[in-house]
């Protein structure tokens, strides 16, 4: 009977077939790779949940420990902030951090008097403006509020910027302090360059664009320049030490030419106005003995939340990527 199908039909069957097992196989690839996505997808959520599960213990378990400054709210104590290493933006030690202890302090029930403890070497004269500024307007905002500065190694620079601003200044004798100037370095190559038979190609929108180009001759006008911009923040910074300090100040110019002090020197020259560590002055100056530190510090649990947090984000954009292919 086979024998008696025309050539055609037999073309047919065999078309019909093969796009019979086509279907197939394209259905059963298909299905593998909804399986695979599936299975990716539920995954995901797996670590998703384990990570919020993971990242809420922690909360829950550290939360009683979180801030220390905790534990003297309502009683009287002496609130500390603290100033130490250099001052920049984006830092460990820059205005907004320093900023945000000393509001928290002004604010916080039971403060007798912020102490701002410094052992720095300066930094950016912006961040220590911020910080003066905002220390003399807590100053205006809670006139009964004593703030001191107590300084312990080095107070240099944009520190004793910072320091200025505050009713009194308390040092060690050995105690580094002053640096009361502006500086600009940088390196010069022009020499070596022409030892190497280096040249030097640059071009530039604007005449002084390259300005103090490390590989090329010093320009005089641009020196001038630089020069003035220097003396410009150099007479912002002595106007504000003076503004802060007023007439305990020696009339003695060698204190703002850039020179260090020792503390029993500071004292002498009005830089400072006396001898004194952070618990002397809490519990005889301002007449709270307990200490409670205001200081805003990035800790390991803020890195740990940092971390847990970009995991999680990383995890949400893995799951919504798997579901707009999915659908």
């Amino acid at each position: 009977m086979n024998e008696n199908r025309s050539p055609n039909a037999t073309a047919e069957t065999n078309a019909q077939s093969g796009t019979w097992e086509r279907q197939v196989l394209e259905k059963l690839l298909l299905e593998s790779l909804l399986e695979q996505r599936r299975a990716r997808r539920w995954s995901l959520i797996f670590r998703l949940s384990l990570l919020a599960v993971i990242g809420l213990g922690f909360l829950l378990t550290l939360k009683p420990l979180a801030p220390e400054r905790l534990s003297g709210a309502g009683k009287e104590h002496t609130a500390v902030v603290d100033v130490f290493g250099t001052i920049a933006e984006g830092g460990e030690t820059d205005a907004e951090t320093i900023i945000d202890g000393l509001h928290e302090a002004a604010e916080a029930k039971g403060v007798k008097g912020i102490v701002i403890r410094l052992n720095t070497p300066g930094g950016s004269p912006v961040q220590s403006a911020y910080v003066y500024d905002e220390i003399r307007k807590i100053k205006k905002e809670h006139p009964a509020m004593p703030v001191y500065a107590v300084v312990s190694d080095l107070c240099a620079s944009g520190g004793y910027y910072i320091a200025s601003a505050t009713d009194k200044i308390f040092v060690n004798p050995a105690s580094i302090i002053g640096s009361i100037g502006v500086i600009m370095n940088g390196f010069g190559f022009v020499g070596a360059l022409e030892k190497l038979g280096v040249e030097r190609r640059v071009m530039t929108a604007g005449e002084h664009k390259a300005l103090l180009d490390p590989f090329s001759p010093v320009n005089p006008v641009e020196k001038q320049h630089v020069q003035a911009l220097l003396n410009t923040v150099h007479q912002q910074f002595i106007a504000a030490v003076k503004a802060g300090r007023g007439d305990r100040l020696k009339d003695k110019p060698e204190i703002f030419s850039g020179l260090l002090w020792t503390g029993t020197e500071g004292i002498e020259l009005g830089l400072a106005d006396g001898t004194g560590e952070l618990h002397q002055i809490a519990e005889t100056v301002i007449g709270a003995k307990e200490i409670v530190n205001y200081s805003h510090k990035e800790t390991w649990m803020d890195r740990l939340s940092q971390q847990l947090g970009t995991s999680l984000g990383a995890a949400l954009k893995d799951l919504s990527a798997s579901s707009a292919r999915l659908y």
